[in-house]
């Protein structure tokens, strides 16, 4: 037997955050389609998403929430990977950098690189920003911010590993203008080579000394791996470079296509085919750098408040109507706009009139005309053969967009096909045949191209819109749905009846819905400034310095953890008290898992006179805030390098 051809396919691997907007799920649906539609054509896919996991802005929210990084990154990427079954995305892996097999892989990475002598020890010193994870000089800042992200910066020094960029710039120079394909589109192929590589490359910074949520570099304690050897490399640890899961690497490697958002596009020109030329490996056959998703004018983000719910489009108007205003309405490569009133009558005329009226009237006149079966074809007549005809070229004319990622023409070629439909009833007017007996053949043989049609509709859809596509597949229950059915226009099968069921997409009232999507956004935002602004409890009587010297406050050690028995609310605490361990009872059993607790330094309210609760000795508090609803609760934590016994004034 044949092997398939194969298809490579990723999107960046996200960055946790508690909630992914519209545009971030842009890059994930339109590899979603890319991936379906491969394989739907015959190939082997592999279709690849995942989570980047470590980093000081991870440690530093986990700090803040009293909870470790991993903890943290737990919850975060169940709710990412809710979202992707929301929008109905078809990945075949979901790589998460916190995983085994791939921190295995950044580790022999980093060593071999090592041993090469393109990565090598030395300090530095320069503004960073944390939420990018960028180092920048002076002459880079832009009005003294990121110029990312705009965000402001810190200054950081430390000792740190750095990648020989600079030895493979011009390396990477000539490939990328030998191979015009691999940078598209085209503006930022010119913008990498103009703005960062002919100028000249600075080495890059690999390890990190200022925090430990990390990939540990073994050579030298206290050295994390960095972002860019870490997060990068998860397109090759997926397929089984350098450990041990299955080696998928020649089957697979390289990619056909990195999808990503245009602010990253640096990242994977420029670092991730340096880091592969001095592994030996091929670069990926294409990187394609998609715009934005805008609204108000402006990029998404929370700090601007315009960010877009998908979950709640979702609710609202169901997966395929944001699927298909997503891969429609934003230019593949340029920026795209959103608003409520665009989106709803986007849906309006392109679903419920185009594609919702074909399928709703053609089903009921065969319900009405032909008792709910599709009539047998006879004769065809010229008309016919111009609706035959270009449903036999569309799926070429598909073909041919996708290859290039002209997602929005796809669809566009299948909405001629459809559109071209609706004009065939027009002209054929099935309603006025039905009133003429000597007409019937040829009133069956309308409603027969016009039933196949919406078959070739189906298939053709399928990757864009696949809830859509199983629906009217329902409809009128077709069975041939393989693309290689496409090739001939006889493949709904005479005979078969049809289901009218529900209109795949009633018509909205514009208005009415609009004001209901207010009504939603300006409670989100009363629950967030409620949830940010919280009434301060009255302060309880004044004390006196006399009062407050009798409590004695020790650092103490966590050294065991473990829930009490039949008390959902209670963890049991053994505490390292400067050589004397203690028990502790302590009801925080709802904020924290035992394992976060365990080898962290709190406060202990140590001269607390001991009490039982549940029948377990309790020989002190653990010292803790939490919000006056108890929602949220954070023990205070101290420095490891404080020793056990230390009293807190």
């Amino acid at each position: 037997m044949e092997n398939k051809k194969t298809f490579y396919i990723t999107t960046p691997i996200y960055y946790p955050s508690a909630k992914l907007h519209i545009g971030n799920t842009y890059t994930t649906v339109a590899a979603d389609a890319v991936a379906r539609f491969k394989r739907l054509t015959g190939y082997d896919v592999m279709f690849l998403t995942g989570s980047d996991e470590h980093g000081q802005k991870i440690q530093r929210i986990a700090e803040e929430k009293g909870i470790n990084p991993k903890a943290y990154v737990d919850e975060i990427v169940e709710t990412i990977k809710h979202l992707w079954k929301i929008m109905n995305i078809s990945y075949d892996k979901y790589i998460r950098t916190t995983d085994d097999y791939h921190k295995e892989t950044v580790k022999k990475i980093f060593n071999k690189l090592y041993e090469k002598g393109d990565i090598y020890k030395d300090s530095y010193e320069g503004w960073y920003c944390t939420p990018c994870e960028s180092f920048w000089t002076e002459t880079q800042l832009v009005d003294g911010k990121c110029p990312d992200c705009g965000r402001p910066v810190e200054k950081a020094k430390e000792e740190a590993y750095f990648f020989k960029m600079s030895k493979y710039a011009d390396k990477l120079i000539e490939y990328i203008e030998t191979h015009p394909d691999f940078i598209q589109p085209e503006s930022r192929k010119n913008e990498m080579l103009n703005n960062f590589l002919r100028p000249g490359l600075q080495d890059l910074c690999v390890s990190r000394t200022s925090f430990n949520w990390g990939i540990p570099v073994e050579f030298d304690k206290g050295h994390v791996v960095y972002v860019w050897i870490d997060a990068l490399s998860n397109y090759i640890s997926t397929l089984g470079y350098e450990n041990s899961k299955e080696n998928l690497m020649e089957k697979y490697w390289p990619a056909d296509v990195h999808l990503v958002g245009k602010d990253i596009i640096r990242f994977h020109t420029i670092y991730w085919p340096i880091m592969l030329m001095a592994l030996d490996l091929p670069l990926p056959k294409q990187v394609f750098g998609h715009g934005w998703l805008l609204v108000d004018g402006g990029k998404m983000s929370k700090s601007k408040g315009n960010v877009v719910d998908p979950e709640i489009l979702v609710k609202e108007f169901g997966t395929d109507a944001v699927r298909y205003y997503l891969l429609h309405e934003i230019p593949f490569g340029s920026d795209g706009i959103f608003t409520n009133e665009k989106f709803i009558n986007k849906t309006n005329s392109d679903l419920a009139n185009d594609l919702g009226n074909l399928v709703s009237r053609t089903v009921a006149m065969i319900q009405k005309y032909f008792d709910s079966v599709i009539p047998a074809p006879t004769a065809k007549e010229e008309i016919d053969n111009e609706l035959i005809s270009l449903a036999i070229a569309t799926p070429k004319k598909v073909e041919e967009a996708i290859d290039k990622y002209k997602l929005p023409e796809a669809l566009d070629n299948i909405w001629d096909l459809i559109k071209r439909a609706n004009k065939y009833i027009d002209e054929t007017m099935p309603w006025a045949l039905a009133k003429e007996e000597d007409k019937k053949e040829r009133l069956g043989t309308v409603l027969y191209n016009l039933s196949e049609t919406i078959r070739f509709v189906s298939v053709l859809v399928s990757s864009f819109l696949p809830e859509t596509s199983e629906k009217i597949n329902g409809k009128l229950n077709v069975e041939l749905t393989s693309w290689d059915t496409l090739a001939s226009f006889d493949g709904t099968k005479a005979g078969t009846k049809v289901e009218k069921g529900e209109n795949l997409f009633p018509r909205i009232d514009v208005k009415k819905k609009l004001e209901e999507l207010e009504k939603i956004r300006q409670e989100q935002l009363a629950k967030v400034e409620e949830q940010n602004v919280q009434p301060m409890q009255p302060l309880k009587p004044e004390i006196t310095i006399d009062d407050f010297d009798k409590i004695d406050l020790r650092v103490v050690k966590v050294l065991e953890c473990e829930p009490v028995k039949k008390a959902n609310k209670l963890l049991k605490l053994k505490v390292d008290l400067d050589g004397e361990e203690r028990q502790v009872i302590s009801g925080i059993a709802k904020y924290y898992k035992p394992e976060d607790l365990i080898g962290k330094y709190v406060v202990l309210v140590a001269n607390l006179k001991p009490v039982k609760l549940r029948g377990e000795l309790s020989q002190g508090m653990i010292l803790a805030a939490s919000t006056d609803d108890d929602s949220k609760l954070f023990t205070v934590s101290i420095p490891g390098d404080l020793p056990t016994g230390s009293q807190v004034r």
